[in-house]
């Protein structure tokens, strides 16, 4: 008992329940929702680590029988470069809002190859096994194995029955939807963030992390995400407080 005792006392967890806007404003948008709130993971993560990592997201593979998950790899070259431009003053918002568009559409074609059985972790998992199994020597499979998630995260369905809820009563709904729950870091010097996209103005973060590592801190990086969730949001936003999807300008209801 001590020992899984010391393990709980060694995760802080911190949750953020964001209300200034949900999936209905991101969908206006033209992006897809979970494809924004990742590329708005790497924004927070970079500038609290100040160095980009391998980034783990879940997806699903329930097309196939017996299908389990398939992992997204987050943190590529376009979503570097979207995360770069944020952070440079010499960037123009329609040259940061390009950037920011191309990371989106790059991300959700890497999760449908997911998605539909063509990611490479697990084939590589498989590979790795039947190495070990056959003893065989590999620097290959040495170097990479096991893969270091500094930053790992999945987003969380709304609930499990929603098709069962889809005749009840709005207000009765919105009682029964909760802000989901998390995970722990799967690196010891790393982040878990599970998120919900819990309706069309509310989005819940569960953030976790070790005390025991010096370089993280869960509350921290809530504060650095709250600032990155309004940066991207000012983003879309021109000076009449109007919403700028696809090159129209379009009221606001924020």
């Amino acid at each position: 008992m001590k020992v899984a005792q010391d393990l709980i006392d060694d995760v802080e967890m911190a949750l953020l329940v964001w209300t200034d806007y949900g999936k209905g404003f991101i969908k206006r948008l033209g992006v897809s929702p979970d494809a924004f709130l990742q590329m708005c993971l790497q924004y927070t993560y970079y500038k609290n680590q100040n160095k980009f990592s391998l980034t783990y997201e879940a997806s699903m593979t329930r097309l196939y029988r017996e299908g389990r998950t398939e992992t997204v790899r987050s943190c590529t070259m376009k979503s570097v470069d979207f995360v770069l431009s944020m952070l440079d003053p010499s960037k123009k918002r329609e040259e940061r809002l390009s950037l920011l568009r191309e990371a989106c559409d790059n991300h959700q074609e890497l999760y449908r190859d997911a998605m539909c059985g063509k990611g490479i972790d697990r084939h590589l998992f498989a590979l790795y096994v039947i190495k070990r199994y056959l003893e065989e020597e590999s620097p290959f499979f040495d170097r990479i194995f096991p893969p270091t998630y500094l930053l790992s995260t999945s987003q969380t369905p709304m609930n499990q029955v929603e098709s069962d809820m889809y005749d009840m009563d709005p207000a009765q709904r919105a009682r029964l939807t909760t802000a989901g729950g998390g995970f722990g870091p799967v690196a010891d010097r790393g982040y878990g963030v599970s998120y919900i996209v819990a309706g069309e103005n509310q989005i819940s973060f569960h953030i976790s992390s070790k005390r025991s590592a010096d370089n993280t801190s869960s509350r921290e990086f809530r504060e650095e995400l709250k600032r990155s969730l309004k940066d991207m949001q000012t983003l879309f936003l021109n000076k009449a407080d109007e919403v700028v999807t696809n090159g129209i300008d379009i009221k606001s209801s924020l």
